[in-house]
């Protein structure tokens, strides 16, 4: 059974999660953990910090399960 990407937004970008691509390496969470939370549900809060520093977290995801792409105008 294939296990769909999770999809949030904030208005100015859409990040996706993809659970089976994920390695908990925890490198979203640790180093932006306003956004990305491990003890809360649902994880992700794209409220949590500016949009460009969200953008430069998910590049750092080592597995590529986050990814994020901006919303159009």
């Amino acid at each position: 059974m294939e296990t769909p990407a999770t999809m949030f937004t904030n208005g100015e970008i859409t990040v996706t999660y993809e659970p089976k691509k994920c390695i908990n390496a925890e490198k979203c969470a640790k180093g932006l953990s306003n956004v990305f939370r491990t003890t809360v549900i649902p994880w992700i809060d794209l409220n949590g910090a500016p949009t460009h520093k969200i953008m430069t977290q998910v590049k750092k995801c080592p597995s590529g399960a986050l990814n994020y792409c901006r919303n159009k105008d």
